[in-house]
């Protein structure tokens, strides 16, 4: 059985997106379409910069889902495949869920590109930049890490975000709790932490202003039953009824991405291939998490092709 996992925030890059565009007019389809449909010239700032305007919340979201589905086009209408006769399942990271959607067929693609837009604008807008943090715990659990939140709350909002694999657990919420954190790590035996790059803390309550406008946007977005289910990321489970991935999705801006349990669970279920459209932050986390699973990573036309001939 096989999955097809689509990247969350962190795995844009000044140029991504280019060298496939100028390989093929499919990828140049879908990266006008994510234009037209935001009134922005995103590619452009995807192809040349400058990294830190990419790298705004609201215009990194979108320009990695248009860079999954423009791999992932490329591979369909290539390669002349289709994702419900690849795949048993999708899953993404955080905002890789509406990429997995859009590649599922339950969004199309300027909904979806709008959608991220309006989801990382607010995410951004809920909380004030310097009030919150995220910070990445190497060498921890989820008991190690709830137990370490729980200790350096003390009154403020201190919330595991990211269940990444068996090694790897990010916190988000107050700067001073997410700090307190850091400093406290090896009391809860935990290797190290380490504070992130990120200007909001995401995945958390401190999120709730940003659940609420998604949640109005959600309502009434046109939303399809997906080809093949997608695992949520709240729940670690495969749906496909649309008034549920409504729901999920907005319980998902301010709750624990379950990735971990994700991959094991569609591991235990059979899956035993994933393919990673448009990043290389998955494989490593999947492998971690089920070591005898297979990875490949889909960036550039050479990787495509390669990966066309195990399909």
């Amino acid at each position: 059985m096989r999955a097809f996992v689509f990247p969350g925030q962190g795995s844009q890059a000044v140029g991504m997106g280019k060298a496939l565009a100028e390989a093929s007019g499919i990828a140049r389809e879908v990266f006008q379409e994510v234009d037209d449909a935001l009134g922005q010239k995103l590619f452009l700032l995807m192809s040349e910069g400058p990294e830190s305007d990419l790298t705004l919340t609201e215009n990194a979201q979108p320009a990695i889902m248009a860079n999954a589905i423009a791999t992932l086009r490329v591979m369909e209408k290539e390669g002349g495949i289709r994702l419900s006769e690849k795949a048993d399942f999708v899953a993404g990271h955080s905002l890789g869920e509406y990429t997995a959607l859009c590649a599922a067929g339950a969004l199309d693609l300027a909904t979806t590109a709008k959608l991220l837009k309006l989801r990382g604008r607010s995410m951004q807008a809920a909380v004030p930049v310097g009030i919150g943090a995220m910070a990445a715990l190497l060498g921890a659990d989820t008991e190690k890490a709830q137990a370490l939140a729980d200790a350096a709350a003390e009154g403020e909002v201190c919330a595991v975000a990211n269940d990444n694999d068996p090694t790897q657990v990010v916190i988000s919420g107050h700067k001073g709790a997410i700090e307190r954190a850091v400093a406290l790590v090896k009391d809860f035996g935990i290797k190290r932490g380490v504070l992130l790059p990120v200007s909001a803390p995401f995945h958390c309550s401190l999120m709730q202003p940003a659940a609420d406008a998604m949640a109005e946007a959600l309502a009434t977005a046109a939303l399809r039953a997906p080809v093949v289910p997608v695992y949520a990321n709240v729940t670690a489970s495969p749906v496909a009824d649309p008034d549920a991935i409504r729901t999920l999705l907005v319980e998902q801006v301010t709750g624990r991405v379950r990735w971990r349990e994700s991959v094991a669970a569609m591991f235990a279920a059979g899956v035993t291939d994933y393919v990673e459209c448009g990043g290389k932050v998955l494989g490593p986390m999947i492998k971690r998490i089920a070591p005898d699973a297979n990875t490949n990573a889909v960036i550039t036309m050479d990787d495509i092709e390669s990966v066309l001939k195990g399909l």
